[in-house]
């Protein structure tokens, strides 16, 4: 059974298209269903094929799969896909990206807090980096409604939250027995717990079902209760907009003057070469493509790149990385592996002083063992003290049931921190003109680095860390390489927002500086990227974005 679908056999270009927009992620399907449902004619322009929901359990299985993965389950990789990672720490782009219907949203863990106050407000407050040229207050409106769209699940018990206008669309997920284990500890210590916004239906919302428990959020969601952006694709569909799939822009046109967009130039697979025009165009492609194809696009007029008389597209690459740390205790934790986190502190993320950073802790659902390795080792009579024993055993019914009972479970407890990380000019997204992807472009290359903020910052993290894991008298397992650690992948920075033309590539309203009809709706504009988790900001923006060219049409 295929996982995509090609319900669309005619790829040629759309007359008369009001807005092309490129990318159908978060950003691409809400800047999509908000015109085309205000009657603007809009195409969209996706990389990426159209996966069938119905196969959503089939990618399930196929990700359980000892030899199972994200880019296996998403058809991610190949020369399609390259890309290099030339900075101080490897950067695995392909781990955690997909090129489809619906984007990275396919497969994220579906956690949405907003920024706080001081995120946009750096400079003014430590000194540091840049202030962003809207506020909170600003996009305070656009957050509220991006949380109704999306379907964000939440309470009101976190007492470092931003102000809010209304209540979040449905009731949070109630915290874990673990939860419970950890606040405790806290409580000891003066740390404050609190329940995680997250785009995951408590009850049914929009259509689609409460959360089953499949527990493989990441990579794939088989029930639809967890948002991704293919809901917002087939509403704007609804309003007469199209989209157009395997169909990547390879480079943008514009007018004799350089002062607008023409057409975007886009392939096909049979191997036509397209040319799609429109009054304005939209970029929605992400923090790694959307440069790409900015420098892909470079003319006489602008030799370094499209849009880039300021010099820094692709520059200010941020991501978050993520301070981890595994341990065991003394008593059963019964913990059932449903693929989230359900509490989180942000008691360290508004400071007084510029250092350390802000950082968000986030309490796991910790699971040891998982299903790969059940289908592995099969049945045995003898106990593992997890839960897993009477999955892989001989028992049945209500035997089964007894021995799950009597049977020590799960110890194992586990955090994670996403600490700042502040923009460095020197990370950065560029071509690398030494190696071509499936059209002959150059790839893009990451450079990515800490830096001393972010370090001390992460050192900061795991000091906390330990402090609860001392309080609970827990042995630690494993902890992550403070030097070499993973990323967070939120991917944001490289066409920074700004009032001024000779420093940023877009305006407060999202157009870039250097042509009046391309606009950019990503978290590629975050001005800094705070230590909250980017994909409900990307969607306030976009929303944004969709206001502002529906004002100016």
């Amino acid at each position: 059974m295929s996982k995509t679908i090609d319900t669309q056999q005619d790829r040629t270009p759309s007359d008369d298209a009001d807005v092309c927009v490129v990318g159908s992620g978060v950003a691409g399907a809400l800047v999509a269903y908000s015109l085309a449902k205000r009657d603007h004619d809009v195409v969209v322009l996706e990389a990426g094929p159209r996966f069938d929901p119905s196969s959503r359990l089939e990618q399930m299985e196929e990700a359980l799969r000892p030899e199972g993965s994200i880019r296996d389950v998403w058809e991610m990789g190949g020369q399609r896909d390259r890309y290099t990672s030339s900075g101080g720490v490897y950067y695995g782009l392909n781990t955690t990206r997909v090129k489809g219907v619906g984007g990275t949203t396919l497969h994220w863990l579906g956690i949405t807090p907003r920024l706080h106050q001081k995120d946009f407000e750096m400079n003014t407050r430590y000194g540091l980096a840049s202030d962003w040229p809207i506020s909170y207050e600003q996009l305070r409106p656009y957050y509220a409604l991006a949380e109704q769209e999306m379907g964000v699940a939440g309470g009101t018990d976190n007492p470092f939250a931003p102000p809010r206008e209304t209540d979040y669309p449905m009731p949070a997920f109630p915290p874990s027995y673990s939860d419970s284990l950890f606040a405790d500890a806290c409580d000891e210590l003066g740390i404050t717990m609190h329940s995680v916004p997250q785009a995951r239906n408590t009850e049914t919302y929009d259509g689609r079902s409460a959360c089953v428990g499949y527990g493989t959020c990441i990579p794939v969601c088989p029930s639809g209760a967890k948002y991704s952006a293919d809901v917002h694709v087939s509403k704007a569909e609804e309003h007469g907009a199209r989209v157009i799939d395997r169909a990547p822009v390879q480079r943008l046109e514009h007018d004799d003057r350089g002062v607008s967009v023409t057409a975007a130039m886009y392939t096909t697979p049979d191997g036509a070469h397209q040319r799609q025009t429109a009054d304005r165009f939209v970029l929605a492609a992400g923090a790694v493509e959307i440069p790409r194809l900015l420098l892909l696009s470079a003319s006489d007029q602008y030799p370094d790149g499209l849009a880039n008389t300021s010099g820094v597209v692709g520059k200010y690459f941020m991501d978050q990385p993520i301070v981890s740390i595994t341990a065991e205790i003394d008593e059963p934790t019964n913990q059932n592996p449903i693929g989230y986190h359900t509490s989180e502190t942000h008691q360290f993320y508004d400071h007084d002083e510029p250092r350390p950073g802000s950082i968000k802790f986030a309490f796991n659902n910790e699971n040891p063992i998982t299903a790969a390795d059940i289908a592995m080792r099969g049945g045995d009579e003898g106990t593992r003290e997890d839960l897993t024993d009477v999955l892989a055993g001989d028992s049945w019914g209500d035997d089964a049931l007894a021995t799950l009972r009597e049977r020590v479970p799960n110890r194992r407890i586990s955090m994670f921190a996403n600490p700042e990380l502040l923009p460095r000019e020197e990370n950065a997204v560029t071509l690398d003109r030494s190696k071509t992807d499936d059209h002959g472009n150059p790839v893009p290359d990451i450079s990515w680095s800490i830096g001393s903020h972010a370090m001390e910052t992460m050192e900061y993290a795991r000091e906390i860390q330990n402090r609860i894991l001392d309080e609970l008298d827990a042995t630690v397992l494993s902890k992550s390489d403070l030097s070499e650690p993973k990323t967070a992948a939120h991917k944001m920075g490289t066409t920074r927002m700004g009032t001024d033309p000779d420093t940023s590539v877009v305006d407060p309203t999202l157009r870039t500086h250097d042509l009046d009809n391309l606009f950019i709706a990503s978290s590629s504009t975050f001005v800094t990227g705070g230590a909250m988790n980017p994909t409900l900001t990307i969607a306030a923006l976009a929303l944004k974005v969709a206001d502002h060219i529906h004002e100016g049409r």
